[in-house]
């Protein structure tokens, strides 16, 4: 799926090859009590031949919680991923539209206190399925208006909201080079042989410094400027750019031209989901909210409370989460597994969920993937 993580992204816990990865589940709310088990599942099922075994940590977090205990990420969670976790996958959360005094995400709480500044989007279209799509989209997870610095205030008889958007050099040179990486990577898998729609690798940066030219402005430059210093190393790189709502044009317009996207974090967390469009369903796209030392599989979707409890959520994304978590564990060869077993079964028209047009169960599909391992 992401083809990015065979060498440069192994982990230093993972150095030493463990035979027995523990792995935090963190089902969240809605249909994550659903997905984060198949995720569970898929992993036991692996073929012992690549020698690993997993033993997993339940654990607490989400808006449900926040409602029952006024906490929605207990300092339990995040204090057993720090001491005792290889590795985490977390299912959904519930957002309130509009603000519930002392509530905040706590997979954003989670991005932070465990320093996973990247969030990698894999979107990649079957043989056959669809429009042709092969990006990576790498969003910045740290910052912009996700910091949550906003104030409402009353100024001539009339309230007014402001947000702050941060954007620095730090956070912004650190996301560059992981999707710097991650084309060098995926370039290296193609001269291998595996398939692909492009032919060099390509990085496009996303901005608005047309209009944004102080903040979006220093996150372009920053970029071009890591880019153009470190020519030994990306020069074979085409840098790219493009202002995100000719971004979003372009997306659905020719998907194909895309390789590696960076973005900061709000434009990221919009092309993302966007892009689950050109390959049917949000239930099929993974994500990754990685770190230098730690990464966490998170299905693109939300918790969905309109088909809770119906046994009908879609486990493909997990799965895939699941498998892009263990390509930044150092594990890309059991990750290749599961992605090949997951799109033998897109492939089929047999057994899928209705989101994609089918009528099968979660635990159906489950069960499908795992007999093509």
């Amino acid at each position: 799926m992401l083809s990015a993580t065979r060498s440069s992204f192994k982990r230093a816990y993972s150095s030493a090859a463990p035979k027995t990865l523990t792995i935090g589940l963190i089902p969240g709310d809605g249909i994550g009590r659903e997905v984060i088990p198949a995720g569970k599942q898929v992993l036991e099922a692996l073929p012992s031949s690549y020698g690993l075994k997993f033993q997993f940590t339940d654990l607490l977090a989400g808006f449900e919680l926040f409602k029952k205990t006024g906490v929605a990420l207990p300092e339990d969670t995040v204090q057993a991923l720090t001491t005792s976790c290889d590795g985490a996958l977390f299912g959904a959360v519930s957002s309130p539209t509009t603000k519930v005094e002392g509530y905040s995400s706590p997979i954003v709480a989670l991005r932070k206190k465990l320093g996973l500044y990247a969030n990698v989007r894999p979107v990649k279209s079957v043989d056959g399925i669809g429009r042709p799509v092969d990006m990576v989209i790498v969003r910045e997870n740290t910052e912009d208006l996700y910091i949550k610095e906003e104030k409402l205030y009353v100024k001539d008889g009339q309230k007014i909201a402001e947000a702050i958007k941060r954007i620095s050099e730090n956070a912004t040179t650190r996301i560059g080079k992981i999707a710097m990486d991650i084309a060098l990577q995926r370039q290296a898998v193609r001269e291998l042989g595996g398939s692909s729609l492009h032919k060099g690798p390509i990085l496009t940066v996303t901005h608005k410094s047309n209009v944004l030219s102080v903040s979006d402005g220093l996150f372009r430059e920053t970029i071009k400027n890591y880019y153009t210093e470190h020519q030994d190393k990306y020069g074979s790189i085409q840098y790219t750019e493009q202002i995100v709502d000719s971004m979003v044009y372009r997306m659905f317009r020719e998907p194909e031209i895309f390789d590696v996207v960076v973005a900061p974090n709000l434009y990221g967390d919009i092309l993302s989901d966007g892009a689950a469009a050109l390959v049917g369903s949000l239930g099929v796209v993974p994500s990754a909210n990685v770190g230098d030392n730690f990464a966490i599989g998170e299905p693109c979707h939300g918790s969905a409370p309109d088909i809770e409890g119906k046994g009908i959520s879609n486990p493909i994304a997990t799965i895939r989460s699941a498998a892009l978590m263990l390509e930044f564990m150092g594990y890309p060869e059991p990750a290749a597994k599961i992605y090949s077993a997951v799109d033998a079964n897109l492939m089929e028209d047999k057994i899928k969920t209705p989101d994609l047009g089918g009528k099968s169960s979660t635990q159906e599909v489950i069960n499908d993937i795992i007999k093509r391992f």
